[in-house]
């Protein structure tokens, strides 16, 4: 097994192993049985990646050919800003390869894409309980200080 996975953007062939990472990344978050994403959202969340009217972006870590990780962005035009901001929506790896630098070299890559893209900034939002990935987010990020509040629609 080499060392360092290689990250790039993800391919129609990666549907099976995307798809496993993203089980994954909902059941971590609680979205499991009457909480699940309905299979509609996952299937326009993959086509997404595919349509080059989307803002929305998909990047994966792969050693050996076996997907450790993904991270989804998009881009959104801000009130604060000329340029756009890169807001990175999801990011899992596969517990196997936490601590072993997947993560850290996701985000990078993301804000290695934003810098290409000229946005202004990256951001993102974890849950406070997150306490492992937030070692990691305060390593390669600062901590806004702002809360999300939602409405549901």
């Amino acid at each position: 097994m080499s060392e360092t996975p290689i990250i790039r953007p993800v391919r129609s062939e990666d549907h099976a192993q995307w798809l496993t990472l993203w089980d994954g990344y909902n059941e971590f978050y609680g979205r499991v049985g009457a909480t699940a994403l309905k299979p509609e959202i996952t299937a326009m969340t993959w086509a997404r990646f595919f349509d080059g009217y989307e803002p929305m972006h998909a990047l994966v870590a792969e050693q050996d050919g076996v997907l450790l990780g993904l991270v989804h962005y998009l881009y959104h035009r801000t009130t604060l800003a000329l340029a756009p901001y890169c807001y990175l929506h999801d990011l899992f790896t596969t517990p196997a390869s936490r601590g072993k630098g997947v993560g850290r070299a996701l985000i990078e890559a993301v804000y290695a894409k934003a810098r290409e893209a000229r946005a202004a900034r990256v951001y993102w939002l974890t849950h406070n309980t997150n306490a492992t990935a937030r070692v990691l987010y305060d390593k390669v990020a600062e901590e806004s200080g702002f809360l999300v509040y939602r409405h549901p629609l």
